[in-house]
């Protein structure tokens, strides 16, 4: 499977709809991928949480049918990154998408561990409940979003219902960014499954996005790797590989709790 990861630089000052068309193209531009991942919350903004009732969208809406066509043009799956989406009983959520190659809603999943402490996200969105995983072209794709990363127990629940692959879009900051590449990594290694991160670039309500986003295998290892601004990461995955190496180095068998 070819992956590549659209690392975006999200400037708040341009419209919404201006930035969905742009990413809608740079979706159908991804010659050659078979699965395009896309970071989180780039349609509203990671920070700007005081719009997002106003700037939330249903799953039916422009943001999600304009990746939609964008997939359909392409030929490939599309992991929307996430949005705010407005449920039919009102709430928000955190919401990422994944879309197959026809253009159809695949998956969704509804972020379970919201950031912020006593702010942010905490405060205007409804946290998810449900795990979520799907097959993708040969591989159980588990679904898990920015400040789950640092949740490990999600990441077991997520192989315990047989990932192989894990897809994180992220909005994670410059400040952190040594903890985002050590926990995707550590998370790669416990489960022994791919982890294909995509982050943000960019600078978002005075905070620099720490970029970086990473394709890490099951031993660990980063096999690619963006920099500091708007780029595309470019990866294979082999699924073999997943199984490979579960049988070389069988610690799985070796839980007890």
């Amino acid at each position: 499977m070819r992956v590549h990861a659209v690392q975006l630089s999200v400037d708040l000052a341009e419209p919404i709809a201006d930035r969905v068309a742009r990413v809608a193209d740079l979706v159908r531009a991804q010659a050659g991928a078979d699965l395009v991942v896309l970071p989180e919350l780039w349609v509203q903004g990671a920070f700007a949480f005081g719009e997002f009732a106003r700037t939330a969208q249903p799953l039916d809406g422009p943001a999600v049918q304009a990746l939609s066509a964008a997939a359909r043009d392409l030929g490939a799956w599309v992991h929307g990154g996430s949005l705010v989406e407005r449920a039919a009983d009102g709430r928000l959520h955190n919401t990422a998408v994944l879309l197959r190659p026809d253009g159809s809603l695949a998956a969704t999943y509804r972020k379970i561990h919201l950031f912020g402490f006593d702010g942010g996200e905490t405060t205007v969105l409804t946290p998810g409940t449900d795990l979520v995983t799907v097959d993708v072209d040969g591989f159980r794709v588990g679904l898990a979003t920015c400040y789950d990363l640092r949740f490990p127990e999600l990441f077991r629940g997520l192989l315990d219902s047989g990932a192989e692959l894990v897809l994180l879009p992220a909005a994670w900051p410059s400040t952190r960014v040594a903890h985002w590449q050590l926990l995707a990594q550590a998370r790669a290694v416990e489960e022994q499954a791919y982890v294909v991160a995509c982050n943000t670039a960019g600078q978002q309500a005075g905070l620099r996005m720490g970029g970086r986003s990473l394709v890490v295998d099951p031993w660990g290892a980063v096999v690619a790797e963006a920099g500091d601004d708007e780029a595309v990461v470019l990866a294979d995955l082999d699924p073999g590989l997943v199984a490979r190496t579960r049988a070389e180095f069988p610690v799985l068998g070796d839980r007890r709790l």
